[in-house]
């Protein structure tokens, strides 16, 4: 056919994109398997399957800007298999048993999930070299409370100083606390974190990684020295899941040398102390529920006075 026999009839028109059969139905994904979040690197996350395998999966887009965490339960659709090339796909996110947020400082309102679904928080906190730091101590308390984690105190260094001025602080509060020194105490520890989901938590440079090293034996977890100024050296860049040899999972984390609480109110600071609920909700409202505040009915009321204190301790550490 000559060029001089074509007509406008001839011409290919690509359809626009607007002509494209749309629908908003999403599949549900009724076959997915099940897996939990063990570790998480620049957006490839690093999961154990309920029977045990491990695989790399990446986000579905459907799961929006929701943050997934080590120790998320999820739904896994894709390449299974596990293999080097494998790729799998979350494409859900299970409802959540408790929650451990932070913000990068006081005055960023942005939680930041950190740990999902463990139910003992670990603070780990070494007696000396570096010195203890009670108000870190009282952010960590203070998430726990808010996240729906048990709060364990774990002293390191047992051996270099004396914990009676430490404990005395957390006595009103009903904290547990164990104490390792060079090694012993760890079977105690792992004990009490038998068949449980544990994440430890604390300031670089208190032994949180040797810790695990001896919990976990086959962790190899980086350990390192304190600086000569007295502030421990992040070594462990990344969260990641264990399993414990007598069962359970223990968590550990980068070290820390803040914890923004942010997004945490009064509120639900005085939701850790049902004991003082009742007493508080005669305060007018917006009571800060701080030492010298007008009219706040916890000054005078029948309560603890220890176990006041301990309350506004932790509040002024939220507020400072």
């Amino acid at each position: 056919m000559s060029p001089r026999e074509l007509d406008e009839d001839d011409v290919r028109v690509r359809p626009g994109r607007s002509s494209r059969p749309r629908t908003r139905t999403r599949p549900d994904h009724e076959d997915a398997s099940g897996a939990t979040v063990v570790t998480v690197d620049r957006g490839r996350y690093r999961l154990r399957t309920d029977s045990g395998d491990l695989l790399t999966a990446v986000r579905a887009r459907e799961l929006g800007r929701r943050a997934v965490v080590v120790g998320d339960r999820v739904a896994v659709v894709g390449d299974l298999s596990g293999g080097p090339d494998a790729l799998g796909r979350i494409v859900r996110i299970e409802p959540r048993t408790s929650l451990l947020r932070r913000t990068p400082d006081d005055n960023d309102p942005v939680e930041r999930a950190v740990v999902a679904n463990a139910d003992i928080l670990v603070v780990v906190t070494a007696l000396a070299d570096p010195p203890p730091r009670p108000r870190l101590i009282d952010r960590c308390l203070v998430a726990a409370y808010d996240g729906g984690l048990t709060p364990l105190l774990c002293l390191t260094k047992a051996d270099l100083a004396s914990p009676d001025e430490l404990l005395s602080l957390y006595r009103p509060l009903g904290v547990e606390a164990l104490f390792t020194s060079r090694g012993s105490g760890v079977e105690e520890l792992a004990a009490r974190l038998a068949g449980h989901t544990s994440v430890l938590f604390g300031q670089s440079g208190v032994g949180k990684s040797t810790l695990v090293n001896q919990l976990v034996p086959d962790a190899y977890r980086a350990v390192g020295d304190v600086s000569g100024i007295g502030k421990g050296r992040h070594i462990s860049s990344s969260a990641v899941a264990l399993e414990l040899p007598a069962g359970g999972t223990v968590i550990d984390t980068p070290g820390v040398r803040s914890f923004g609480l942010g997004a945490v109110t009064p509120e639900r600071v005085l939701a850790a102390f049902p004991d003082l609920v009742d007493a508080a909700a005669r305060c007018p409202p917006g009571c800060s529920h701080l030492p010298g505040t007008p009219g706040c009915a916890l000054d005078g009321a029948a309560v603890s006075a220890a176990r006041l204190e301990s309350l506004r301790r932790l509040l002024v550490a939220l507020t400072e």
